[in-house]
């Protein structure tokens, strides 16, 4: 049976199909618009810089219904310094690679400041096709994103779903997201360096309240290096020293994923960036590493640095470097600016603990001048002048024990004046950071012993030691004090330890302990390495046992003909 005809279309039906087709546009109008505002209210409802971005770029797509965004921030040179993009899946954001240049038909919405839309790109007369492994996109739709004024970056979205195009109502919409969005752009980048300023603030502030209240340099300097990585976001921190010739730089403190890789390195000053920092004083930016002649990162995968000196111009105390890995963006100026700021303060701060040391250094030689000038003048003299009336009254005493006992005093008398005008000496030789002396060296050696002892070891100086020792007698010296020190810690089970080192035409070292002494038949190796020693430079040992029990181990060596002497002091 036929099908009736269609009844003819009035005006009235043609009326009523116009006016269903505006609403359901202004329903679909209303609805992009509430989506709008709801992007909006999500883009500005954070303040992290990386966030808000994401967040725009997902929010354009599902705006203009696009297939796949891109989000690209400009950097200072006019290239992405960042690129983030959306719709892409994991594999093929690795099989694209780094992010692309803002060049070709991607620089057009910055360079022209005005959004561009076209049904295929590739057509277009600035396209410069795609790199290896990118996905085809047809239709495209690009918007800058200007914040005060100035282009932060281009917004790009690709394939319209459905396979449409990109029409003027995505344009408007996209358009408005972007200026929307430039006002949150503008607070998280004001709160990011808020957050900046407050880090390094507190990186400084914690640096300085070290070093002033004490804190080994080696202690500050690792905490320099770190603060400096990650308040600058940076991938390898490297704090270089210059070494005591100053014709190289030397990798002093590092930190980072190859910190322990990189320690000790060498850098020439001249004719190197590095070096070129350090003599000028001036903070420099480079984009390759491998321009500056520091084979320390480029050859371990880092591109971009940052050069900064620790101090001013006219004393510079090293150099601060700082490297990304390959592929990341450059350091940008303010966090040069930053850095700059950041390590002069830290420079400072190391000076004003170099400038305490030193105060407190000299107040306590001040104090040591003036305790030894008490004991030489005060105390040594009395005890001088109650040896000598001892000595005078022995004589007028007939009972035979209280002579010897006052002989014995006097003998402690004397034995205590050798070892008052041993302090004397010690307390009158500055000490240093490392004191290189052999009476140094000595002490050094004994209270370096005293933990596997058990006990602080006594220990007495007699003679010229640095002025009458030549350097192999004395490097024999305290070879063989170390190993008579670990030979009582080892066996002896030792609670009193003295050492004393007499110089006059010999040296000669005795080391007492009151252990349990030499046991008859025990391994003796250790004493005949002493007895060795002694014999090599025609010298004498023995190891005797000591009266009140225990060890009394004797080394004694000549000394050459032409090595000086200044004699013993005088009580007086």
């Amino acid at each position: 049976m036929p099908e009736p005809p269609e009844p003819p279309r009035t005006g009235l039906d043609e009326l009523l199909s116009e006016l269903n087709s505006r609403l359901e546009n202004e329903l679909s109008s209303r609805g992009r618009v509430h989506a709008l505002l709801e992007a909006v209210l999500s883009i500005g409802g954070d303040l992290d810089l990386a966030t808000v971005l994401r967040r725009l770029a997902q929010a354009a797509a599902d705006l203009a219904g696009a297939r796949y965004a891109g989000l690209g921030v400009l950097g200072e040179d006019g290239e992405f310094s960042e690129f983030i993009p959306v719709g892409l899946t994991p594999e093929e954001v690795d099989r694209v690679g780094r992010f692309p240049h803002g060049a070709g038909i991607l620089s057009v919405p910055s360079t022209e400041h005005g959004p561009l839309r076209t049904r295929d790109l590739t057509e277009h007369p600035r396209s410069v096709g795609f790199p290896p492994n990118h996905p085809r996109m047809r239709s495209f739709l690009g918007v800058p994103i200007q914040v005060r004024g100035e282009v932060f970056g281009n917004l790009y979205l690709t394939e319209k779903r459905g396979g449409g195009q990109f029409d003027a109502h995505d344009e408007s919409i996209v358009t408005a997201l972007a200026t929307a969005a430039g006002v949150a752009i503008s607070n998280a980048r004001l709160y990011e360096k808020t957050l900046a300023r407050e880090r390094w603030l507190t990186a400084s502030t914690e640096i300085t309240t070290r070093l002033l209240s004490g804190d080994d340099g080696r202690t500050v300097l690792d905490l320099l290096a770190r603060s400096a990585r990650e308040l600058s976001g940076a991938d390898v921190a490297v704090v270089l020293l210059p070494e005591p010739r100053g014709a190289e730089l030397i990798a002093d403190t590092a930190d980072g994923p190859v910190a322990e890789e990189v320690l000790g390195t060498r850098v020439v000053i001249e004719e190197t960036a590095c070096g070129s920092c350090y003599r000028d004083g001036d903070a420099v930016a480079i984009p390759d590493l491998r321009q500056a002649d520091c084979p320390m990162l480029t050859h371990r995968g880092f591109g971009p640095g940052l050069l900064v000196p620790l101090g001013t111009p006219d004393r510079t105390r090293g150099v601060l470097l700082l490297g990304k890995r390959t592929g990341r963006a450059p350091f940008a100026e303010p966090t040069l600016q930053m850095m700059d700021a950041f390590a002069g303060q830290a420079a400072l701060a190391l000076e004003l603990a170099d400038a305490r040391r030193d105060t407190e250094r000299l107040a306590v030689l001040e104090d040591r001048d003036r305790i030894a000038k008490d004991l030489h003048d005060i105390v040594i003299q009395r005890l001088f002048a109650s040896a000598m009336s001892l000595m005078s009254t022995v004589r007028l005493i007939e009972h035979a024990d209280a002579r010897e006992r006052v002989r014995h005093t006097i003998d402690d008398l004397d034995e205590t004046i050798r070892e008052i005008r041993s302090t004397v000496f010690a307390l009158k030789t500055p000490p240093s950071r490392r004191d290189t002396s052999l009476r140094g060296r000595i002490l050094e050696a004994a209270e370096g012993a005293a933990r596997s002892l058990g006990c602080q070891p006594g220990v007495r100086l007699e003679g010229a030691i640095d002025a009458s020792v030549p350097e192999p007698v004395a490097e024999q010296l305290l070879a063989v004090l170390g190993e008579a020190l670990s030979n009582v810690a080892r066996h002896a089970r030792a609670s009193e330890v003295h050492v004393s080192v007499d110089v006059d035409d010999r040296v000669t070292l005795q080391v007492t302990d009151d252990g349990r002494g030499i046991e008859p038949g025990g391994r003796r190796s250790g004493l005949r390495n002493l007895e060795e020693r002694a014999a090599a430079l025609g010298g004498s040992f023995s190891a005797e046992p000591a009266p009140a029990g225990g060890t009394v181990l004797l080394w004694s060596v000549p000394l050459p003909a032409d090595a000086g002497r200044d004699g013993a002091a005088g009580p007086a």
